[in-house]
């Protein structure tokens, strides 16, 4: 049982990507309906909860909020020019590699040549991970039916990693407690989504439906956060980090399955290899932390 709360995360994180291109809409509908969906479940662990909201907690879930929001906004840009089964395996890879490099070089996590040896594979493992899955088939003769552009989704993907590791790093250096920071963060996320909406001038659009349709995206990451909560005293941070990982299989190959997104056979031989390094990677840190 245990275990099963475990890949509870791992399924729904992994099925935001597939959601949300299911209900359709564009980047700051996606963006904004996700963060009102976030906010009614930050309510909701008020309730269980009853956290202490002080100063710190506000101020470090506020700036760690706008990151996330920086992150998920340009997440869903890279799908729209690149696609879920691209953009999810290469964001997760690049998050975990560049977590771990802050780890390694602000707090000296890896205290052993052991940790230093197996944490470099690990990385490694992430980076080729990543670049495998955004390989394109040059024989492909239905490339030119695409509507993918790389550098654009590249150039998304390399801000929303900024992004997430941002959102990462300013929760551990406040050094809070992570169920006390979710509904500041949560309000956060929503003025980050409300900025861009701003920014994109899309402001008549985003009262539409899509962006109401995607509040379920937001509940599904909040489901996904709070078994996280769950599983780790039953199976420890470790597993829990792992199995959680284990959501781009869903995301990756859902989004070929079910959003009917193309892949040639050595597109999806590249896709495979590329997911089962991140995994690899993923789990090597997880046995580091």
């Amino acid at each position: 049982m245990s275990i099963l709360i475990a890949l509870v995360p791992a399924i729904m994180w992994g099925s935001i990507g597939l959601v949300s291109g299911r209900l359709g809409g564009s980047a700051p509908q996606q963006t904004m309906g996700m963060t009102m969906g976030a906010v009614v479940f930050a309510l909701v662990t008020l309730v269980i909860y009853h956290p202490t909201l002080d100063g710190k907690i506000w101020i470090a879930g506020l700036i760690s909020g706008l990151f996330w929001a920086v992150g998920q906004f340009n997440q869903f840009t890279s799908m729209k020019h690149i696609g879920v089964s691209k953009t999810v395996p290469i964001s997760t890879g690049l998050q975990l590699a560049g977590n771990a490099l802050a780890g390694v070089l602000i707090w000296h996590e890896w205290t052993s040549g052991h940790m230093i040896v197996v944490g470099t594979i690990a990385v490694i493992a992430l980076i080729i991970g990543a670049v495998f899955t955004s390989l394109r088939d040059k024989t492909d003769t239905a490339a030119q039916n695409k509507n993918e552009n790389m550098s654009a989704g590249i150039r998304a993907l390399a801000i929303s990693t900024f992004g997430y590791i941002g959102y990462t790093l300013v929760v551990r250096f406040a050094n809070v407690d992570a169920k006390a920071i979710i509904f500041p963060q949560a309000i956060g996320m929503l003025i980050g989504a409300f900025l861009f909406v701003l920014a994109s001038k899309e402001q008549s659009q985003i009262l539409k439906r899509p962006t109401f349709m995607n509040i379920i995206t937001g509940l599904i990451w909040g489901i996904g956060n709070i078994f996280m909560f769950m599983a780790i005293p039953e199976v420890g941070l470790a597993i829990s980090y792992s199995l959680a990982q284990a959501g781009i299989v869903i995301s990756t190959f859902g989004s070929i399955w079910l959003l009917g997104e193309h892949k040639t056979h050595r597109e999806m031989q590249y896709v495979i290899l590329g997911s089962v390094l991140i995994i690899v990677g993923s789990t090597l840190l997880a046995t580091l932390k």
